[in-house]
């Protein structure tokens, strides 16, 4: 299940969120999910998930 909220950022902050996520072929909501993944996953908060486990816990949850 996935959790909405807001979050405020200035304008040059979103514009440079908004080019790189272009960059990377995903929306910038998309962008800040993986930016706040992988952190989580490089501070040591969040097991490493493969992308096949992933999908099977993104289809368990739909």
């Amino acid at each position: 299940m996935k959790k909405s909220f807001v979050i405020r950022v200035d304008d040059e902050l979103y514009k440079q969120l908004e080019k790189w996520a272009h960059d990377e072929f995903r929306s910038v909501n998309g962008q800040i999910e993986y930016l706040i993944h992988t952190s989580l996953q490089k501070a040591g908060r969040m097991k490493k998930t493969t992308a096949k486990a992933k999908k099977e816990s993104d289809q368990d949850n739909s």
